[in-house]
């Protein structure tokens, strides 16, 4: 009987190991409106975007969230150790449900439904909008 116990506990241990966790530093690397997803580019757009070039200082939104439920988001210039436009808030998971909170308050200011969460990337879609979406890459 014991044997059974432990053998359904590391089992138990083992799905949970599994699961993978917001917690990490995340790069957006694709974000689309409801006005973008509902237009579709043509051949002559396709063709000019790939030619148009980036430019020279490179920009990244980049979405931290840590263990105890804080969050922050920034944006970094290349060649700049620290980020402009800082955003802290805090942050809380309801099932599939990511939520924002007022760091002050604690009221709910942003929800989104989770996409998809790997190891690597995560996808989130506005509660309200389905058409909104972001894409992150883990980069810590």
């Amino acid at each position: 009987m014991k044997t059974q116990i432990i053998i359904v506990l590391c089992l138990v241990s083992g799905i949970y190991a599994t699961g993978q966790s917001l917690v990490g530093t995340w790069q957006l690397t694709e974000e689309k409106t409801c006005f973008q997803s509902q237009l579709e580019e043509s051949e002559t757009e396709k063709e000019l975007k790939g030619s148009m070039g980036a430019s020279r200082n490179a920009i990244g939104r980049i979405l931290t969230l840590d263990a105890k439920g804080k969050g922050e988001e920034t944006i970094q210039s290349q060649g700049k150790k620290k980020g402009s436009d800082l955003a802290a808030f805090k942050y809380q998971l309801s099932g599939q449900e990511l939520q924002f909170l007022d760091k002050k308050s604690g009221i709910i200011t942003q929800r989104y439904l989770i996409d998809e969460l790997s190891a690597t990337t995560l996808r989130f879609h506005n509660a309200l909008k389905d058409c909104e979406t972001r894409t992150y890459i883990r980069i810590k």
